[in-house]
């Protein structure tokens, strides 16, 4: 874990520093201001999260959904009982510790672990937006990379969580959410000095 920590500050502390000091925003042509005053590429963020957002209802419908009817299907074909009242909504996880109640259960937890780090990163990616437009977006879309392989790993884990990393894509759900954490600080502090420190 210390590696992902000293990666994903050097990764955030470089970004904002060169953000800074060469402006890539005039090279996509996004460097003017915005009609709420604000940077206009502060504009790829919320496009970026509400992509996320979409990708995660659909998640939720179409994996979770599937999976739920899947499972329920194989532990009465395997003789569970009491499948219905354990598989079954509002149940979010299934009870018991069959191989089908595992395996949903790493399906179910591959959209129930989103929530953990979501309404943060919304949060912090908006607030790091404000001076370091760029910097977050790529902060952000290796967040999404990384929460996207994490949740088709975990939801093809077959009822083994360790397998949630078995992509190297995975972790990059923590360099990007990190990141932006530290970018989404340094913005802060910019609004405290009423400049940007980087």
């Amino acid at each position: 874990m210390s590696h992902i920590m000293i990666i994903s500050f050097a990764a955030a502390f470089t970004g904002a520093f060169l953000e800074s000091k060469y402006e890539p925003s005039t090279l996509i042509g996004l460097d003017g201001v915005g009609p709420t005053g604000l940077p206009q590429a502060f504009g790829i963020t919320p496009v970026i999260l509400a992509g996320l957002s979409f990708w995660i209802l659909i998640h939720g419908f179409l994996v979770v959904g599937a999976a739920r009817n899947k499972y329920i299907e194989l532990a009465e074909k395997d003789g569970e009982k009491e499948v219905k009242a354990r598989y079954g909504m509002p149940n979010l996880y299934a009870q018991g510790t069959s191989k089908n109640a595992l395996a949903f259960n790493c399906v179910q937890r591959s959209h129930q672990q989103i929530f953990e780090t979501f309404p943060q990163t919304c949060l912090l990616s908006m607030v790091g937006a404000v001076h370091y437009p760029i910097t977050i977006a790529a902060t952000l879309t290796v967040y999404a990379i990384g929460r996207y392989t994490l949740s088709m790993c975990y939801a093809a884990a077959d009822g083994d969580a360790d397998k949630r990393y078995s992509s190297k894509l995975a972790p990059w759900t923590w360099y990007g959410y990190i990141s932006t954490m530290v970018v989404a600080a340094v913005s802060g502090v910019s609004f405290l000095v009423g400049k940007a420190v980087l």
